[in-house]
């Protein structure tokens, strides 16, 4: 009997290890032969901690399982949800990038080939760096992090670089508010990354790689530093990948903890142990990058989701999507969700969709209020708005941004002007001094706020301009984006400015 235990840091944040010790506490205690594996999350977190047991007819999910729930569920006698793949929150889902996370050992380099493991890389190793590029940008892939950029012309630019040196720089320093699927990834399936990064480097000529790591995930540094061990020990990182005469290899690092350092240009300096500001640009990291040399730098995501391109070819993953945004897009659902955790699934799915049917509306039962989508510099979205398409350019029609995929959800409880006011607080507090628009805008926006809420209507006019001016001015998205959760309050919700909508623009 093989028994499944999420080793996911959420799953232990909510009790996994207690849970997978009590398992093997009582089956010594009854005798019963199993085999206890920790594989990362399903991503279905209400459900957390979460066992699987397969006794030879496919794995049936319980949970939440407490402790003191083991010796019925070894008997027999607990309720289950039926098989995992059944479950409607599963099986709506299109798992590509995410296929193999909360199914298999994370560490267990046998079980990731068994299930497709390192085809897309033996394939790559087949092709040239033109054609390898070729496949990314045919793929339509593009970055996940946030900004959307087409990943084949960011990669592309970094092949035509000439250089002695180019390098891979993998942006693990997830920051946003609701995500978290960069850590469900690296504690679920680190091969998959690795597998990406090494694609990545024989296609633009890029024989280093580094993965920047946010401080804040012990457990996701610990696997992939374990993971990479394990890599170069079979000969998949080094200076013969696979045999093919390629070489290629990588290392964790670590961050500090800052949110601007997930600002691409940010992080290389951070990468680089200088301070963690946003450099002008031009020049691109593209072609003057870390140590000053051409550098892909993509997020987790957009890496791990590269063995599945050429896994199953350009064309299939394309065929995934709407419009412009091609492919999966791992979405989290969080905040006051009743089903919270992360959902693939192609491009299209209506915002309401997700929040209502997938998500199950709120944990609290009251009406949803707002929805703010692409982390703390993301807009507050009105339920007026749920009819909008999960899309890149569908969402910036609207003013607002996909970014990282995170979904917030807030009940009718929640006070508007508080939330844009934490908005320019955040802005103040990680803002790396680099622009004025920035350093003094979101201070003078927390002042601004104030005066509003105290009654001064001669504030609003003031707030919409200050927001214009980091938004236009701001040298990086920190500062350029804070007006987005702050307008979209304003504009839908001026109930909570005490305003009336005639003074609205």
């Amino acid at each position: 009997m093989k028994i499944y235990v999420s080793g996911d840091s959420a799953g232990k944040a909510l009790g996994a290890d207690a849970v997978a010790a009590a398992i093997r506490e009582e089956a010594a205690r009854r005798s019963l032969e199993i085999e206890l594996i920790r594989p990362g999350s399903r991503g279905m977190m209400w459900l957390e901690p979460l066992v699987e047991i397969d006794r030879g007819h496919g794995r049936e999910a319980y949970g939440p399982v407490a402790v003191e729930d083991i010796p019925a569920l070894l008997a027999g006698k607990l309720e289950s949800h039926g098989l995992m793949e059944e479950i409607p929150f599963f099986a709506r889902q299109t798992r590509l990038t995410f296929a193999r996370c909360g199914v298999i050992d994370p560490l267990d380099l046998a079980a990731y080939e068994a299930l497709g493991g390192l085809k897309g890389l033996r394939r790559a190793l087949s092709l040239s760096p033109s054609e390898i590029v070729a496949e990314v940008t045919k793929s339509g892939l593009r970055g996940r992090g946030g900004a959307g950029f087409p990943t084949g012309i960011k990669w592309q630019t970094v092949l035509s670089a000439e250089a002695a040196q180019k390098y891979i720089v993998c942006n693990a320093d997830e920051g946003d508010s609701g995500t978290f699927a960069d850590r469900m990834l690296m504690e679920g399936d680190p091969f998959s990354l690795i597998e990406g990064m090494i694609i990545a480097g024989i296609g633009v000529g890029a024989t280093r790689g580094y993965v920047y790591i946010r401080s804040e995930y012990p457990d996701a540094i610990r696997v992939m530093d374990e993971a990479v061990t394990i890599a170069r020990r079979e000969r998949l990182l080094g200076p013969d990948v696979l045999g093919s005469g390629k070489s290629f290899d990588m290392e964790i690092r670590v961050g500090a903890g800052a949110y601007v350092c997930g600002e691409e240009t940010s992080l290389l300096n951070s990468l680089e142990g200088k301070r963690g500001v946003v450099r002008a640009k031009p020049p691109l990291p593209a072609l003057q990058g870390f140590m000053g040399r051409p550098t892909v730098v993509n997020n987790v995501i957009s890496l791990a989701t590269v063995p599945v391109i050429f896994e199953k070819g350009a064309d299939f993953y394309a065929n995934f999507g709407l419009g412009r945004s091609k492919g999966t897009i791992p979405i989290q659902l969080a905040g006051n969700i009743r089903r919270g955790g992360l959902f693939e699934t192609a491009f299209g799915m209506t915002l309401g969709e997700l929040v209502e049917e997938i998500g199950g509306g709120t944990a609290t039962g009251r009406p949803v209020k707002a929805v703010q989508v692409g982390g703390p510099l993301g807009a507050y979205l009105p339920t007026e708005k749920f009819d909008i398409p999960f899309g890149y350019e569908e969402f910036d029609c609207q003013n607002s941004l996909i970014g990282h995929a995170g979904i917030v959800v807030f009940d009718d409880q929640t006070d508007m002007l508080k939330m844009a006011r934490f908005a320019m607080e955040f802005c103040a507090i990680e803002s790396c001094g680099k622009c004025t628009p920035c350093r003094i805008g979101a201070v003078r926006g927390v002042e601004t706020i104030d005066r509003i809420k105290g009654g001064d209507p001669a504030a609003i006019p003031l707030l919409r301009d200050l927001c214009e001016t980091m938004k236009d001015g701001s040298l990086c998205a920190l500062g350029g984006f804070t007006p987005f959760p702050v307008m979209s309050a304003l504009t839908h919700y001026p109930e909570d400015f005490s305003i009336s909508e005639e003074a609205l623009p």
